[in-house]
């Protein structure tokens, strides 16, 4: 394990529902850990060798909270089709050792002249708090909204509203229909950004609403926790390294980046899920079959460049600047 990462102790563990699960963690001496901002995240190792990125949660008001933490909060949403991460998270036990990456921040709290809304759907929570927190710590003017199938299903909700400082507005799919992202976009007046962190449809409905309401690159900020899935008629295609000529075969239910990885290549690369661009890679010949949230619709007509975590291949064989 490199000296980015460390071995920490589980020092709380609860439910806060019936999905998802908070844990604590914290050095075995007790000193402090690694600094972070509002929607910082970590790497946690699995047995296998895998990693599985969790955000960070601070419901204090206080802007020191995160210069020296003592704990690491994490929350975690078991997944129906878990890969293996949220299970082995939601089996931790209190004085369990995990290896825990230093944080990582690729959703960013930029500071606005006008009032910043918070949307949250589901799992989505946890980076928000944060920001929450931090922008009532600050006296900035904010309103953050609160998502899920009932009510049975948000977790820290006492926590965001103390976070959110009588700011919060929460809404539940069984007493008022799906949360309509749409209506809430075209409502927003005079630039005021949104941040929104949540299930891939809810942030799949916030880019289209930002492209048909004409909204500038920088005003819609999001991050999504679902992983890459394979699609229908996906197909086995070959990659090339440029600098080594070494080949891989992509199969249907694995991406180029989990394939390069296994075979012992050492791309950059944190997300895995297309939207913070840090494997973005040049392609050299071939077309890519972009998946990811963070190219322009310039650069994916270019075909120029893609990111391996999640996109594909629409021709046989792919050649990258690797």
């Amino acid at each position: 394990m490199s000296a980015q990462h460390l071995d920490l102790i589980v020092i709380k563990a609860h439910s806060e529902t019936s999905q998802i699960k908070a844990l604590e963690l914290a050095r075995p001496d007790g000193e402090p850990l690694p600094p972070w901002q509002p929607g910082s995240h970590v790497k946690v190792r699995l047995p296998d060798g895998d990693e599985r990125s969790y955000s960070l949660i601070n419901s204090a008001r206080d802007p020191t909270a995160t210069v020296q933490p003592r704990t690491y909060r994490l929350g975690v949403r078991l997944e129906e089709a878990s890969r293996g991460g949220s299970r082995y998270m939601h089996g931790l036990q209190v004085g369990d050792v995990v290896q825990v990456s230093s944080p990582t921040n690729n959703f960013v709290l930029d500071a606005s002249p006008r009032p910043i809304v918070l949307l949250a759907g589901g799992i989505g929570i946890t980076p928000l708090i944060s920001m929450a927190a931090q922008l009532a710590a600050q006296g900035s003017p904010f309103r953050m909204i609160y998502a899920g199938r009932s009510l049975a299903h948000l977790a820290f909700v006492d926590e965001v509203n103390r976070s959110a400082n009588g700011n919060l507005t929460l809404h539940t799919d069984d007493r008022s229909g799906l949360f309509d992202v749409n209506g809430l976009m075209a409502s927003l007046q005079d630039g005021e950004p949104l941040y929104v962190c949540g299930p891939t449809p809810m942030i799949d409905a916030a880019i289209a609403t930002a492209r048909q309401l004409g909204w500038p690159t920088d005003r819609l900020r999001f991050e999504h926790f679902t992983a890459a899935a394979p699609a229908p008629g996906d197909r086995a295609f070959e990659v090339v390294l440029k600098n080594s000529g070494r080949s891989f075969t992509v199969p249907p239910d694995k991406s180029i980046l989990d394939v390069l990885i296994e075979a012992g290549v050492d791309p950059l690369y944190d997300c895995k899920r297309g939207d913070c661009g840090i494997c973005q890679t040049g392609v050299i010949e071939g077309e890519p079959d972009h998946r990811d949230y963070i190219l322009s619709d310039a650069e994916k007509a270019s075909g120029k460049v893609m990111q391996i975590c999640v996109s594909r291949a629409k021709t046989a064989r792919l050649v990258l600047d690797l």
